[in-house]
């Protein structure tokens, strides 16, 4: 029985080719997030910017949004908005501080809602912020995001050598400002649950980072001779099915969320949708090529330290040397069996010779 895969195994997809592209394109997007965020500012809820929401159910039929915003208008309480979710009978009606943000006021503006909706719809919640509360939630919330994250990239820093912790670093932040422009450019409500949406996307990019940066030191451990490009676009596509399929995953729940979940985490829901897909492209192409840049491996200089080849001998093999190049066996040469060697002729004047063998007549001189 086959498992379900939804990459093919073994690809060779060449990641680092696409640094030089990937990286000008996410300070492209960077610096668009962070003129969004100045320029346009975020959709505050009433967590951090105060004021009051009601929450309304038309006693039947459909909530027409235009009638409750023209009544609202009619009651100059101040910048109004209404909008539907949930079922089509219901819809929220939101305006901001009265005043100093007396709860007196704040009370009589809900009061002055009531008489003016109450014959067509019923105030199934009033929720209503004070300004103290919500700088508190502000500052709580910023302090909170900060914390977690120093947190989290000090174990980093001391879990890895110190070019994958600023890799790690400079990847979260990546994902950080294009979420907060995210935010800015849909004007999504920003409310306690996109802190955690916030926190969760952190955690999700820092756990690919770790998946890739592992499988990376691991390979440079066993591949040593190897170019460093050439190593993150093995370790990359080694755990490249495994990232597809977590991705695809998370992707499945959330958007049920968004379809079934309602308007309270529908920020929450396309905020993490959101974050998945940032976390997972800055872990190929913004946390892994910068390790490159920082020099991983100092390869100029083991080029320079690496003595150069001696230029090798030519060595002249005489015929006689081989009986043949190649055996039946393998590559290695035979050497020819040794010819016999023969017999050097005995000298006569030689001393001390053998006494034996026969004797030569010598003819008699007369």
């Amino acid at each position: 029985m086959k498992l379900l895969r939804l990459a093919p195994e073994n690809t060779k997809f060449p990641f680092m080719r696409f640094r030089r592209v990937s990286y000008p394109f996410s300070a492209v997007l960077s610096l668009i997030a962070v003129a969004l965020f100045v320029f346009k500012g975020m959709n505050f809820g009433i967590d951090f910017a105060g004021g009051t929401v009601i929450e309304l159910r038309a006693k039947s039929g459909a909530a027409e949004v235009g009638t409750l915003r023209t009544l609202g208008e009619s009651l100059k309480l101040g910048d109004i908005e209404v909008q539907a979710f949930g079922n089509p009978a219901d819809a929220t009606l939101r305006f901001g501080l009265q005043g100093q943000g007396e709860p007196a006021k704040q009370q009589e503006a809900v009061e002055r809602v009531r008489a003016a909706v109450g014959a067509d719809y019923d105030l199934r919640r009033v929720e209503v912020v004070g300004p103290r509360v919500s700088n508190e939630l502000v500052q709580s919330g910023t302090l909170g995001v900060v914390l977690s994250i120093i947190a989290v990239l000090t174990y980093l820093w001391f879990r890895f050598e110190w070019q994958f912790a600023i890799g790690a670093v400079i990847a979260t932040m990546h994902d950080l400002l294009l979420t907060v422009g995210f935010f800015s450019i849909t004007q999504l409500e920003f409310n306690t649950t996109s802190i955690a949406a916030i926190l969760t996307i952190v955690g999700y990019s820092l756990n690919e980072t770790v998946v890739v940066l592992d499988r990376i030191r691991e390979n440079m451990r066993k591949y040593k001779k190897m170019a460093t490009a050439q190593m993150i676009d093995m370790s990359i596509n080694a755990v490249l099915p495994r990232t597809i399929m977590t991705a695809t995953t998370v992707m499945l729940a959330l958007l049920s969320l968004v379809i079934f979940g309602g308007q309270v985490i529908r920020s929450f829901s396309l905020a993490m949708i959101w974050g998945i897909f940032v976390a997972t492209y800055s872990s190929i192409f913004i946390c892994s090529p910068m390790l490159i840049y920082l020099g991983l491996r100092n390869e100029d200089a083991d080029r320079k330290q690496k003595p150069e080849a001696e230029p090798e001998q030519e060595i002249e093999l005489q015929p006689e040397s081989f009986v043949s190049m190649y055996d039946d066996v393998g590559d290695a040469p035979v050497p020819a069996a040794p010819a016999p060697r023969r017999a050097a002729p005995k000298s006569a004047a030689s001393k001390g010779g053998s006494k034996s063998g026969p004797r030569r007549n010598r003819p008699k001189q007369g």
